[in-house]
């Protein structure tokens, strides 16, 4: 067990700072952009990152290949290599940053989490609020990984991932409560799907809850402001189902959730991507 003790999911700057050099602490970007954006987070972790921070693309690397869908989860299998090779043990803390604050770091998490490890925390502000408390950035060109193969073994958690069949038996189910976490009015289907040939709306009986509820513009919200806002979406006990576009920014509401004591959670990991392309799966758009 390490010496180092993460004092939440969710850690600050000052924290990553004071513990930056502790031979436990592993510090992944994880940064990554939607295509529209043109931005390629893997090159902007070449030009400027946080010291020793390696690179975790879940995107293109640690993801399903075969997937027709972006990003899928990872056979077991494939993630322990993955992180075995970025040196990771099972008794190493993990933080996981990202470029935009936070954005796609808490998708890392959470399939940290869905592998079986809970060492894990996403820093609060990311990259932006790094920079911004003073604390720099290594612009060289990165060195190779020196860390030598960690013992990181995969246990996975079956119940943290949902797929489209658990989503549709959730629609009718009192206990389980399907929260959106993409922008109003694409949950109401009033603007196009930011990806061709996805139908518009949301998911029968599905609550919305933009991320931007959740955050105040690049950090997370306190815990107690999170549990206000979660409570008065559904009881406590209640299992939640997060869905976004494609499975990333759902993970932020979980960790906004997480944050706030809840435990029964849940990421549909196909999310829109795979239920608007369906002509099958039932969709409610505003009129």
């Amino acid at each position: 067990m390490s010496s180092l003790v993460l004092p939440s999911d969710l850690v600050s700057v000052q924290w990553l700072a004071e513990h930056h050099n502790h031979s436990d602490l592993v510090l992944l970007d994880a940064s990554w952009h939607m295509p529209m954006t043109n931005r390629n987070g893997h090159q902007e972790w070449l030009n400027e990152r946080i010291d020793n921070a390696q690179f975790f693309d879940f995107d293109r690397e640690v993801c399903d290949q075969d997937a027709a869908l972006p990003h899928m989860m990872p056979a077991p299998q494939h993630f322990e290599l993955s992180v075995q090779m970025l040196g990771i043990n099972n008794d190493s803390v993990v933080i996981v940053y990202d470029s935009l604050g936070i954005f796609s770091s808490p998708r890392v998490w959470w399939m940290f989490k869905a592998m079986g490890f809970n060492n894990i925390a996403v820093l609060d502000g990311g990259l932006p609020a790094w920079k911004e408390a003073g604390y720099k950035v290594n612009v060289r060109p990165p060195l190779a990984n020196e860390r030598p193969q960690g013992d990181f073994k995969a246990v996975y958690q079956a119940d943290l991932i949902s797929n489209k069949d658990q989503v549709y038996k959730a629609i009718d189910d009192k206990n389980v409560s399907l929260i959106d976490a993409r922008a109003r009015e694409r949950f109401l289907g009033e603007v196009p799907e930011t990806r061709a040939g996805l139908r518009v709306g949301h998911i029968p009986s599905a609550i919305n809850l933009p991320i931007t509820e959740i955050l105040n513009n690049q950090t997370m919200k306190n815990a107690y402001q999170l549990a206000q806002i979660f409570e008065a979406l559904m009881p406590q006990k209640q299992k939640m189902i997060f869905s976004c576009g494609s499975g990333v920014t759902a993970c932020i509401l979980a960790l906004g959730a997480k944050l706030a004591g809840y435990d029964a959670l849940s990421v549909y990991d196909g999310s829109w991507s795979e239920w608007g392309a369906s002509d099958t799966l039932p969709v409610v758009k505003s009129q």
